[in-house]
């Protein structure tokens, strides 16, 4: 970026004027400067603010600054006093660093070779050390603990004072990256609180979730106050990132949220190293000033960090500012530069700009220049940037801390380029590294295997030791942590599901209707109710729940502070600081974020909340799989509704709507149950089951989620039979309708909408062909094929015993005949129970992109409708020789299969 592009920002606040008279103006700097000597920054701040205010009164054009000057936000005068022992604190801080990189650099010994990131915490390590000696409060402090966002390659920074403090031992320590090989001492690479369920809270390794979470933590935090669920506290959330993930559409998505909710709950720390994993982030340009801007333009309060305090002398004696002329023109790309150098590189390249800054420095030596730090590494200045944070009111809060990736680790790490991928230290490189933090180890202790330097630990009765203990202790108790506390949840009585086991009777209504219809007789329930927690995007009235609007209210924490258009109406727009509703308006990656911090609650605060978030199936896994990957691995629980489901249903919208692969994706997810039911009565039993493997008392795995996918086509729900076989609804595969005459048998399997396309083909089997066939619902696809593929290995891993019958193979035991699946879905979900069909098998299925037409003409073009089923099945049977040979083309004839315009499969119509 050339340096015109970059220049003065004072200056360019009046550029583009002409000074009328250049006499007057300096007697007014005078006049300012004297008030600022005199009175200090903080009345001067004021004077400047009240004048702001007046000239914008008078319409006099006051320019919106959203940079500051390369310095320093805070002044020297307003630094508060460091209240800890500093000395004791960089001394166990050098212990930390140490015993963070060597723990990665044994992980890269020749047998286990496993990586790890030394870089990022060697350049963070102050950041952290100062909230966790001073701020980052524990479960244990009154206000129930802070909630703290580790940067994920931060990890072994937060894995060596475990090991200082007593929490780690030195066989943890070495098993880190080895969670089977070293178990049951094996450590995550990352913050996993699923692999570590008693260390970690918040996983944030997927670079740009952790911002996103963190927002909608502290929006959670603030619900449950608001909603009564929770007594008010002054806790904080903490998100720790870096500047190269800041890149990420995420990290920026939701800045509007914590704005306009006031989140002064809520302290972003954004580690300005100046690099991403390869290269500089803004080598042109100032990662610092662009975020600075983004930020402040967010409405957030922009705290920056830029010099240590060996700076302050310097800067005080730039009267003419020819010094913050320099830092404000330098780009970040010499910045790195600088630090790859020496002092000498840094009196010629930095300060040798200009004749005044080349003389501030000429009484200085090259290494008094080298050691002027970058201001995330003075414990003083970010200690004044995070006592200002946590008392600043009506904003949430970013602090910008300027430091060095890979500090202290010497020459050959220390801001060069590859610094993140380097795992290991050469002997030069131990040695530099220990003379730098004076680590009691000789030569010797190093030479002797270069690949298990020793790790250091004075013992748990050092007064350092101590020191530190202490500080956690009054704090709170340990960081990071995790529990798992808080009381049981009382589930809905049996009553609540009555309605949707009883259908619809005459009316017709689709399954997103049926289910919405079950979740808000769940929310009557006295006890439960208010536990659920409905998170809807933009599309309430898609999917009917505007009817919720006017009782559980949409929750906003400024309340309704406007006259709703809408407000005669029945269903009115209706806004509440008690509000159950989340409504997170076009936003689903903020909508996982908020069903991540319902579905956590439980642990993060003792308070158990049901996460329900309705949203079109398509916008699901395919958009926010990561952030569904990230609510697993954070253990959350709640149920993900998948609405106008399914590649044919939603008619008209096209390709990017048509969603025909989703329970596909959501296979892929361990932790997420998927169901596809086909009636209301189904619904409810999947949803009891769901909150009572989740919720219940006497759950052996309650860590998942639960997903349904559900549609918006109208059917006639048909209430629940006597005889219904619930083991099988909620196990995967239940026979519905068994055949009603004899002849050459088939078995038809459906799922939800494609459920009464089967019974279609039954009926057309029978009246037209003399065929019998029995018709399955198959609830759940991919838990038929993980029960299957469960049994497998079972038998692979113990072949003495005997081996377990997949529950679909137990089901089809006694059917006979060939199986036809059909589903709306890619005919890769029904393919994955195969090879545990004891018949032989054909799938039908949408394996195209989806497209805006009728729903019949869609299901004829695809060949999954009920005519299609009937061809396959006489098909299969022809084969078999059990129909006439031509029977197949009879009917390809006989129905037009050929033609798009004579699908028949499915109605019109259906909002929701």
């Amino acid at each position: 970026m050339a340096t015109e592009d970059i220049k003065n920002i004072r200056s360019a606040l009046t550029t583009s004027l002409p000074d009328a008279d250049p006499e007057e103006t300096a007697e007014w700097i005078e006049s300012f400067d004297g008030l600022l000597d005199s009175a200090g920054t903080k009345r001067a701040e004021f004077i400047i603010r009240s004048l702001l205010q007046r000239a914008s009164a008078h319409s006099v054009a006051v320019p919106f600054v959203t940079t500051t000057d390369y310095v320093n936000t805070i002044p020297v005068d307003q630094e508060p006093e460091f209240p800890g022992d500093e000395e004791i604190e960089r001394t166990y801080r050098k212990w930390l660093r140490w015993n963070a990189a060597i723990m990665v650099h044994r992980a890269q010994r020749s047998d286990i070779g496993v990586g790890g990131h030394i870089s990022t915490y060697a350049g963070a390590a102050t950041l952290y050390e100062v909230g966790m000696n001073h701020f980052f409060r524990g479960k244990d402090h009154p206000s129930g603990g802070d909630q703290v966002f580790f940067q994920g390659h931060a990890s072994p920074g937060m894995y060596a004072r475990a090991f200082l403090e007593g929490r780690l031992t030195e066989e943890q320590m070495n098993g880190f990256r080895q969670e089977k090989s070293a178990a049951p001492n094996g450590l995550s690479s990352y913050p996993h609180p699923r692999m570590m369920p008693d260390f970690w809270e918040f996983p944030t390794v997927s670079m740009g979730i952790g911002p996103t979470n963190a927002i909608y933590q502290a929006s959670m935090n603030r619900y449950l106050e608001n909603r009564g669920l929770k007594e008010p506290s002054d806790q904080q959330v903490w998100a720790f990132l870096g500047d190269g993930e800041m890149d990420e559409p995420e990290s920026r998505g939701a800045l509007q949220l914590a704005a306009n909710e006031g989140l002064d709950n809520l302290n972003f720390v954004i580690n300005c190293n100046m690099q991403r994993l390869d290269g500089p982030v803004r080598g042109n340009g100032k990662i610092m000033q662009e975020l600075e801007a983004f930020f402040r333009g967010a409405g957030w309060n922009v705290i920056k960090v830029v010099w240590g305090r060996e700076w302050d002398a310097l800067l005080d004696k730039d009267d003419d500012g020819a010094l913050v002329e320099i830092m404000n023109t330098t780009p970040d790309g010499d910045y790195q530069t600088f630090k790859a150098e020496s002092g000498g590189f840094v009196r010629d390249h930095f300060f040798g700009r200009s004749p005044q800054t080349k003389a501030m420095v000429a009484d200085m030596s090259d290494e008094e220049i080298w050691q002027l730090k970058r201001g995330g590494h003075d414990y003083r200045k970010v200690y004044a940037a995070y006592k200002a944070a946590t008392e600043f009111t009506g904003k949430p809060t970013v602090i910008l801390a300027a430091t060095v990736k890979g500090y202290g680790l010497g020459p050959h790490f220390e801001g060069r380029n590859a610094t993140h991928q380097m795992k290991k230290l050469t002997l030069e490189d131990l040695k530099n590294f220990r003379d730098h933090l004076r680590m009691p180890f000789s030569d010797e202790d190093l030479e002797n295997d270069l690949y298990n330097p020793p790790y250091y630990h004075p013992g748990p009765d050092d007064p350092t030791i101590r020191y530190m203990l202490e500080r956690r202790k009054a704090l709170g108790g340990n960081l990071p942590e995790r529990r798992e506390r808080g009381h049981d949840l009382k589930l809905p009585e049996d009553k609540a599901y009555d309605v949707a086991k009883r259908g619809s009777g005459k009316q017709q209504a689709a399954t997103t209707m049926a289910f919405v219809r079950l979740l808000k007789d769940l929310m009557r329930d006295k006890e439960f109710g208010k536990r659920v927690v409905p998170i809807i995007p933009d599309e309430a009235r898609t999917f009917g729940m505007d009817s919720f609007f006017p009782t559980s209210k949409i929750y906003n924490p400024l309340g309704q502070n406007y006259i709703s258009v809408d407000r005669d109406l029945m269903l009115a727009y209706k806004e509440s600081p008690q509000g159950q509703i989340f409504h997170v308006g076009i936003n689903e990656a903020g909508a996982v974020s908020a069903f991540t911090a319902a579905g956590t609650s439980y642990a993060t605060h003792g308070e158990p909340l049901v996460p329900v978030y309705v949203f079109y199936s398509m916008f699901g896994f395919q958009r926010t799989g990561d952030f569904i990957w990230a609510a697993a691995d954070q253990l959350a629980r709640g149920f993900l509704i998948g609405a106008t489901a399914g590649i044919t249903t939603l008619a008209g919208e096209g390709t990017q709507h048509m969603d025909g692969h989703s329970p596909v994706l959501a296979s892929t997810n361990p932790a997420v149950r998927t169901f596809d039911p086909a009636y209301g009565y189904e619904i409810a039993h999947i949803v009891k089951r769901g909150l009572e493997e989740m919720y219940g008392p006497d759950s052996e795995d309650p860590d998942k989620i639960y997903y349904l996918t559900v549609y918006n086509e109208p059917i006639v729900q048909p209430a629940e039979p006597e005889d219904v076989d619930v083991e099988g609804i909620v196990k995967g595969i239940h026979r519905i309708k068994e055949a009603e005459i004899d002849g050459p048998r088939v078995q038809l399997l459906g799922s939800g909408v494609s459920v009464p396309w089967a019974l279609d083909a039954q009926r057309i089997l029978a009246e037209d062909w003399n065929v019998s066939a029995d018709v399955w619902s198959v609830t759940s696809w991919t838990e038929l094929r993980r029960d299957g593929l469960a049994a497998e290995r079972e038998a692979f891993l113990d072949p003495d015993a005997e081996a377990r019958v997949p529950f679909v193979t137990q089901r089809l035991a006694g059917a006979t005949g060939p199986v036809i699946a059909t589903t709306d879905y890619r005919s890769d979900l029904p393919d994955g129970i195969r090879q545990f069909i004891p018949n032989e098998f054909a799938t039908l299925g949408g394996n195209e992109f989806g497209f805006a037409d009728t729903r019949a003409a869609a299901r004829r073009y695809f060949h999954i409708d009920s005519h299609s089923m009937v061809v396959r099945a006489l098909e299969l049977l022809a084969r078999r020789g059990e129909v006439d040979a031509g029977a197949p083309a009879q009917a390809i004839e006989k129905y037009r299969l050929h033609d798009v315009r004579a699908g028949r499969s499915g109605n019109a119509g259906g909002e929701s």
